[in-house]
């Protein structure tokens, strides 16, 4: 079992940036590979990043790629997104997630979810 607890996100300005994090419980925290997602109003929760268990592996939605960056801190249990250079179109609730698999960045593969954190970019 992982527990995961988001945090950071918030109202900033287009251009600005922002820095998420998540906190997991579990001894096991370093056998998963995390990733986040996010879901805008009236849309479908889609992926935004990933990374393996060792950070070897690292993924990136095409709408992102180059200006968020995902890592994580196994001996904290934390992973991280430093969001920048954010667009009215990162508006959306952003979740933590754990999955089980050697890699995945597809949502039916993640067990796990965090309650999700907002974040808002005006224009």
């Amino acid at each position: 079992q992982v527990q995961l607890v988001e945090s950071g996100g918030g109202l900033v300005q287009a251009g600005g940036s922002l820095r998420l994090s998540c906190a997991a419980s579990g001894r096991t925290f370093r056998s998963y590979v995390m990733g986040w997602f996010r879901q805008a109003p009236g849309k479908e929760r889609e992926f935004v990043a990933a990374t393996s268990s060792n950070s070897v592996i690292t993924n990136y939605a095409d709408s992102v790629k180059g200006r968020f960056t995902i890592s994580r801190d196994n001996a904290k249990n934390t992973v991280s997104l430093q969001m920048n250079s954010l667009k009215p179109e990162d508006t959306a609730v952003y979740y933590c997630a754990a999955s089980p698999r050697s890699y995945s960045h597809l949502e039916y593969e993640y067990d796990y979810w965090g309650q999700g954190t907002q974040v808002t970019v005006s224009s």
